[in-house]
C-alpha cells in the first residue's frame, strides 16, 4: 500500500489534498481504512455549504463489515460532495485516492497534527 506523498493524513485515516488557488481541498479515506472498512455499500457525506470542524464527525461509510464516522481532517465549509460515491460507494474502495474522494472543503483552519505520508504509513502500520 503506497500512501501518495503529496496529500496529509489524519489518524482518523483521512487524507487531505493542497489546497487549491480558492483555498478549497479534497478529503477522502485512506486505502488503509478502505481496506478495513470492507466492501463500502453506502455513504452519507456532507453537504455543500455545511461546516466541518477539524477532528468532528461529519458523515458516515456504512459497509458489509461496519458502519464507520467520517471526520473532517480541517475546519471549514463543504463546497462539494462527491455525487459518484454516493451513487456508487464502491469507489471509496476501488480508486480511494483518485475517484473515491469524498468531498470538497473550503479550509478555514487546518490542525497542525496532520501527518506526511511517510508519518501515516509508520502510524498505520503500528
Amino acid at each position: 500500500m503506497s500512501n501518495p506523498q503529496e496529500l496529509r493524513y489524519s489518524k482518523e485515516h483521512e487524507w487531505l489534498s493542497a489546497t487549491d488557488e480558492n483555498g478549497v481541498a479534497t478529503v477522502g479515506i485512506t486505502e488503509f481504512a478502505a481496506n478495513a472498512l470492507g466492501d463500502v455499500v453506502y455513504a452519507q457525506l456532507p453537504e455543500a455549504g455545511a461546516a466541518v470542524t477539524a477532528g468532528e464527525t461529519c458523515g458516515e461509510l456504512e459497509s458489509t463489515k461496519s458502519v464507520s464516522d467520517l471526520y473532517s481532517p480541517v475546519t471549514g465549509e463543504v463546497v462539494e460532495s462527491n455525487q459518484d460515491v454516493v451513487d456508487d460507494p464502491a469507489l471509496v474502495n476501488s480508486a480511494p485516492f483518485e475517484g473515491g474522494w469524498l468531498f470538497k472543503v473550503r479550509i478555514a483552519d487546518e490542525p497542525a497534527e496532520l501527518l506526511s505520508a511517510d508519518e501515516y504509513t509508520a502510524f498505520s502500520a503500528g
